[in-house]
C-alpha cells in the first residue's frame, strides 16, 4: 500500500525532542500507535484505516529519531523517559485527555513504559511481539553479554556507536530487506540454521540474512518507503534506543517489579524469537498485567505481526478496543 494511497493527515506536533511527526486518520477515542526497529509510522498502514472505520482516532507516530521526527544528536536523548514524554506530548498536543497506546517491538516497550509511568494519561495498553517484563534483575548490558557463548547477541553488537552503522549504511535497502526476511514467518532461516540474532565475533548480522527470498508482506513499494526513510536519516538515532538500556534500568528504579494495572492486550507470533525467549514473561502476564483481557499467539507468524497478519491483527485490536 503506497503512503499516498492512505487517506491520512500528516502533522508535526511539539514535544521535548523538538517535534514529532504523526499520521492521523479517523475520529473518536484516541489510539496511539508506536512502531519498533527498524520501522516507521508506515508499519501501521493496515491498522490506520481499520481503526478509523471502527470509530477511533488512529494516530501513528515516527518515534523520536525516525522518519520526519526530530533527531537529537546526544545518545541519551533516546532514553525511555524521553520517549514516554514524547508520547504524552503527542496526546496533549492533540487536545486529548487520555489515549490507548499500542506498540510493536521497541514500540511495545515504549507503550508499556508509557502506561506504567503515566497511568493518568494512558488508559489501556496493547503490546505486539514484546511482552511486558517489569524492571528488575541485573543491568541489561550484563544480561545480554552472557548470551551467545562464542558469538555476540545482536543487542550487544548494537552498543558501540558506529559499529552497526558501518554494516548497514553502505547498503540500507539491502540490509533492511535481509533483516525483514530473517524475522518473517515465511522467509526466516530454517530451524537449525545459524540464528540471525547473533553475530560472529569478527562477522556481521547480514551474513546470516536470507538473500534469495522476500516475505509476502514486503513488496517493492514497501521496501522503497522504508529504505528511503533510513537512507535520509541514517541509523544512528534508531540504534541509540538500544544504547540506552542501562540508563532506562537506572531511570525506572522506582518501578522495580511494578505491574501495569490498566486493561491490556498481547499479540505474539509463534515463530518470533521474542515469543520463545520471553515465554516466561508471557506466562507471568497474569501477575504483571493484571488487567490483561486479550492474549493471542498467531501460528505461523514471525516478528512483523501487524504487517504479516494485518486482518487478524485488526480484528484482535478492534475487538479488544470495543471492550474498553
Amino acid at each position: 500500500m503506497s503512503p499516498l494511497a492512505l487517506d491520512v493527515t500528516h502533522r508535526l506536533v511539539p514535544s521535548p525532542a523538538g517535534r514529532i511527526h504523526l499520521v492521523e486518520q479517523g475520529a473518536g477515542p484516541l489510539v496511539l500507535l508506536v512502531h519498533g526497529f527498524p520501522e516507521s509510522w508506515y508499519s501501521w498502514r493496515h491498522q490506520l484505516p481499520a481503526l478509523a472505520a471502527a470509530g477511533y482516532r488512529a494516530v501513528a507516530i515516527d518515534v523520536r529519531g525516525y522518519g520526519r521526527s526530530s533527531a537529537p544528536h546526544e545518545t541519551d536523548a533516546y532514553r525511555m523517559a524521553e520517549l514516554v514524554a514524547d508520547n504524552a506530548a503527542v496526546v496533549e498536543a492533540l487536545g486529548e485527555r487520555s489515549a490507548v497506546v499500542i506498540g510493536h517491538d521497541w514500540g511495545a516497550s515504549i507503550a508499556a513504559a508509557s502506561a506504567l509511568v503515566r497511568p493518568d494519561l494512558f488508559r489501556a495498553v496493547g503490546l505486539l511481539s514484546i511482552p511486558y517484563a517489569p524492571r528488575g534483575g541485573p543491568k541489561p548490558s550484563e544480561l545480554f553479554a552472557r548470551m551467545g557463548g562464542e558469538e555476540e547477541f545482536y543487542v550487544s553488537y548494537f552498543q558501540e556507536p558506529g559499529r552497526a552503522e558501518a554494516e548497514i549504511e553502505p547498503d540500507v535497502r539491502g540490509w533492511l530487506a535481509g533483516f525483514y526476511a530473517a524475522l518473517s514467518g515465511d522467509t526466516m532461516p530454517a530451524a537449525g540454521a545459524p540464528a540471525p540474532h547473533f553475530v560472529r565475533r569478527d562477522g556481521t548480522l547480514r551474513e546470516r540474512f536470507p538473500t534469495d527470498r522476500s516475505p509476502a508482506w514486503l513488496g517493492e513499494g514497501e521496501l522503497d518507503f522504508y529504505a528511503g526513510e533510513f537512507e535520509r536519516t541514517g541509523l544512528r538515532a534508531a540504534l541509540s534506543r538500544y544504547r540506552n538500556m542501562d540508563r532506562d534500568w537506572e531511570d525506572l528504579a522506582g518501578f522495580d517489579g511494578a505491574p501495569i494495572a490498566q486493561p491490556s492486550l498481547y499479540i505474539g507470533g509463534a515463530l518470533d524469537a521474542s515469543t520463545t525467549w520471553l515465554a516466561a514473561a508471557i506466562e507471568a502476564h497474569s501477575t504483571t498485567l493484571p488487567g490483561l483481557t486479550s492474549s493471542r499467539v498467531l501460528e505461523g507468524c514471525g516478528h512483523w505481526i501487524q504487517q504479516e497478519r494485518p486482518a487478524e491483527t485488526n480484528q484482535l485490536l478492534t475487538d479488544w478496543l470495543a471492550t474498553l
